[in-house]
């Protein structure tokens, strides 16, 4: 995406606010209601901002000390192995792999979300009526109109993109900041509309689908998957670390990012549980909208709902530029296959960016049989497990070169360092064990991850030939 013009400190905040803060904080109320009681959520969420610090800590770091590696987290993969090496190429691929779906899924999720707000004032989005069937596949009119709304914004982002990323870049700058004001706001009234009979019992068992109960501590390992899922889109910076205008804005924007999101977040997802009650908060498809509606009137919940889709717009924007990104710079490193490294005269990865979103296309298609939560659902579990192979490479990474003292030249900051990355490397293990915990999710995963196997044989040639420069 555009060579010509560079990316200053707030434009990159922004990607890393408007990509973090996106579909999450307007979805997951309700999911979070569903796995946890209040004191499992709560836990969850500083168990998580705590992890993500060290995360969002690694990412900095290794962007300062590592400034020829851009283009995400899963670039560090080949530097675990023999520059240059077969190990070194295909855990490269297989990471960028995993790490590119893991994005087209999360477009997916932000762009659900979407269609679910845009319902507000097209309640038809909703409607179940039947509109036709195909032996015993039933479409329904709400189901093939979300279908299509979905499409119109992902195609339609798609061309605005392909106009120049500055361009791009400034539009989703103006949508998060109408995003945080509107967050900002939704706070201000849910101090004063708070309900502590909403929040009680604080702790609760949730009962699973056998129907057996589920204490506080596995309360906060069925969230632990959930929470984290808002915070992907911390390393949005990293991505576009080639494209800044100075390497420590990277680490400035991520620091600066994460703090603005973890204050959104702490605050809104505390008072929403206060103003609707459990059962509301977990069967809703549009929690804030609901539980705005319900304290001060339909024309509270109209107006965060333009807040939102304008948000929500925004996230868009920076969720496909980052997706179509990570195979772009890949393919640069000779991790992906050739071809994604094609531009238009506007430095835009065209075959990345078409690809990106055909794939996004057939995720779109799960809103055809599916509710605009249950759609949601599914985008954020597959989202989340394909991000955290990367980011645990991320840390373990970062241990290598406290190892090594590769970069280092005294030793307090290794020491520093080395807690980080292995304070990082536990939160990672931890939430990929919690999340994989399910034997379908584990197998979907693994089945998306070990597709990439098929590509692979067209990405070793270009391996070979840099390794012989």
């Amino acid at each position: 995406m555009g060579t010509n013009k560079k990316l200053g400190l707030w434009i990159l905040t922004a990607l890393v606010v408007g990509n973090m803060v996106g579909s999450g904080i307007f979805m997951l109320p309700g999911s979070l209601s569903k796995a946890a009681s209040p004191a499992g959520i709560l836990s969850a969420w500083l168990i998580t901002g705590f992890g993500v610090l060290m995360l969002a800590l690694v990412f900095g770091n290794l962007a300062m000390r590592k400034p020829n590696l851009t283009g995400g987290p899963q670039i560090y993969a080949k530097e675990l192995f023999k520059a240059g090496s077969n190990a070194s190429t295909l855990s490269g691929f297989m990471s960028s792999w995993g790490y590119w779906l893991g994005n087209v899924a999360g477009n997916i999720a932000v762009i659900t979300t979407f269609a679910g707000y845009l319902s507000t004032f097209f309640p038809v989005l909703l409607n179940q009526a039947e509109l036709f069937s195909i032996g015993g596949f039933t479409i329904k009119i709400g189901n093939a109109l979300t279908f299509i709304v979905c499409t119109i914004l992902l195609w339609g982002t798609h061309f605005i993109i392909l106009r120049g990323l500055d361009g791009a870049g400034k539009l989703n700058f103006l949508a998060t900041s109408a995003k945080v004001i509107g967050f900002f706001l939704f706070i201000l009234v849910g101090l004063f509309t708070f309900q502590k009979a909403n929040i009680t019992p604080f702790v609760a068992p949730r009962l699973d689908e056998a129907g057996q109960a589920i204490g506080l501590f596995g309360q906060i390992n069925n969230a632990a998957v959930t929470t984290l899922w808002a915070f992907i889109g911390v390393e949005s910076a990293v991505v576009f670390a080639s494209r800044a205008k100075k390497q420590v804005d990277v680490k400035r924007a991520t620091m600066l990012g994460l703090m603005i999101a973890l204050a959104i977040y702490i605050g809104i997802s505390s008072l929403v549980m206060g103003m609707l009650n459990h059962e509301a908060l977990a069967a809703s498809d549009k929690p804030l909208i609901d539980a705005i509606s319900a304290v001060i009137g339909p024309i509270g919940g109209k107006v965060l709902a333009a807040f939102g889709l304008i948000s929500l717009f925004g996230s868009t924007i920076g969720w496909i530029m980052l997706s179509a990104e990570v195979p772009y710079q890949a393919a640069k490193q000779g991790m992906f296959l050739p071809a994604f490294k094609m531009v238009n005269k506007k430095g835009i990865p065209v075959l990345s960016l078409i690809v990106t979103n055909l794939i996004g296309q057939l995720f779109i298609f799960s809103t055809v049989s599916n509710t605009i939560s249950t759609a949601f659902n599914i985008a954020i579990v597959i989202a989340t497990l394909a991000y955290l192979v990367p980011y645990l490479i991320s840390s373990v990474f970062q241990l290598k070169l406290v190892i090594t003292g590769e970069t280092y030249t005294d030793k307090k900051s290794r020491i520093i360092d080395g807690v980080i990355g292995v304070l990082a490397t536990i939160y990672s293990v931890w939430v990929i064990i919690a999340g994989t915990a399910d034997l379908n999710t584990f197998c979907l995963g693994m089945g998306l991850l070990a597709s990439g196997v098929l590509l692979y044989k067209w990405v070793i040639p270009v391996g070979k030939k840099t390794t012989e420069k």
